[in-house]
């Protein structure tokens, strides 16, 4: 499998890390994980580069581009932030992608145009207060009231809460449990009923906003079911391209460590020599090394399955659960060649070390990710309800 990068690819990563230098983006990061807020100028230079909805049809004003291309994108922009690297994640392995793939002719004119300009932005709404990991417990109602449904419920820890301007709602058809009652609608923020819970304050990705999602009796036209029930399957598959962005979160955070920890090695000196002159820093990197580019291939695999069409579960949920261990492993390995050093703010490690943190979290846990895989190994379904 080759995984050389063309001249377009090249091209368009050596553009980001212009623009890196160009914006002062590593000095960006620093500045938005002081203080929370996210630099909304970006979007605009996002959007004049073709970064946002890169993967979306020409059609809607997207790029035509392939899932690799989008991955090489986010892990470019994470090295600096993966809150700086957000809305290219958003606009390109998020929901977005099941609007293009499973939506109405009407939906995708009336999002994806918006969301390739940077006017628009889309946020999925799965977790709830009580079914997280165990999807199929939602609770959030869809009610048919002839010509629209009613909507009731609550979501957790949706990222983009409160900022986004469309949210892909998981719900469930009334009446019918399990997967097969659960479908997607698309809401509009400031429709009535519809409100927004506090901003969370978390220990990473500060500047990226997250709230709860609050319906009350909101109307959603029938116009806006994006996919029906018993569709479950088109939700999940998706899903999966959003688990391989992801994964190149993790990607980018850990190469940025690496990157920090080695010139910190060359320039840090220790009984009269810089200290990448030892074993046990040599070893170190040398893990380091190992570890990232072993996720890089894992990631890399699954979104090249995504060009010719959708990620294979096995593949996505591998590159994912792997990245998500690795970044954590590597950001803790530069935090021991920085010595004292990695534990200031003055640095950029601790960021780094709390930014990693998260991607274990969202978008399916490790442990339910080693349960899928668990379930493709033995070729089988395993039942977490019975012990």
């Amino acid at each position: 499998m080759d995984f050389s990068l063309t001249k377009e690819q090249r091209m368009l990563l050596d553009s980001i890390r212009m623009l890196g230098k160009r914006e002062n983006l590593k000095e960006l990061a620093a500045e938005v994980d002081r203080t929370g807020e996210f630099p909304r100028s970006l979007i605009a230079k996002y959007a004049e580069m073709g970064l946002l909805g890169m993967v979306l049809p020409s059609a809607y004003g997207g790029q035509d581009m392939d899932s690799l291309t989008a991955v090489l994108a986010i892990e470019e922009l994470a090295k600096f932030s993966p809150v700086i690297a957000s809305p290219v994640f958003e606009s390109n392995v998020g929901p977005v992608r099941v609007i293009s793939m499973f939506g109405t002719e009407a939906q995708k004119q009336a999002v994806l145009p918006g969301v390739c300009q940077g006017k628009l932005s889309v946020s999925v709404a799965m977790t709830e207060p009580n079914a997280g990991s165990d999807l199929t417990s939602l609770t959030t109602e869809l009610v048919d009231k002839g010509e629209y449904y009613l909507l009731n419920g609550q979501k957790t820890f949706i990222s983009g809460g409160g900022e986004a301007s469309h949210y892909l709602v998981y719900s469930r058809f009334e009446g019918v449990q399990g997967y097969k009652g659960i479908g997607a609608v698309l809401v509009l923020k400031g429709v009535n009923g519809f409100g927004f819970g506090k901003q969370e304050q978390f220990m990473g990705l500060r500047g990226m906003p997250s709230c709860d999602l609050i319906f009350n009796d909101v109307k959603v036209p029938k116009s806006d079911v994006v996919i029906e029930q018993g569709k479950f399957k088109n939700l999940m598959l998706t899903f999966d391209i959003e688990r391989c962005g992801n994964a190149a979160m993790c990607l980018g955070v850990a190469g940025s460590a690496f990157e920090e920890a080695r010139h910190y090695a060359s320039e840090r000196k220790a009984f009269g020599r810089a200290i990448c002159e030892f074993q046990a820093i040599q070893f170190l990197l040398a893990d380091m090394a190992m570890q990232l580019d072993a996720a890089r291939l894992l990631v890399y695999r699954a979104a090249s399955g995504a060009g010719q069409g959708l990620p294979s579960v096995y593949e996505a949920s591998m590159a994912k659960c792997h990245a998500n261990e690795m970044v954590k492993e590597v950001t803790d390995k530069a935090m021991q060649v920085f010595g004292g050093y990695g534990y200031s703010n003055e640095y950029p490690l601790e960021r780094l070390l709390r930014d990693g943190r998260a991607w274990g979290v969202a978008g399916g846990t490790l442990q339910m990710l080693k349960v899928t895989l668990a379930s493709m190994i033995f070729g089988r379904r395993f039942d977490q309800r019975k012990g």
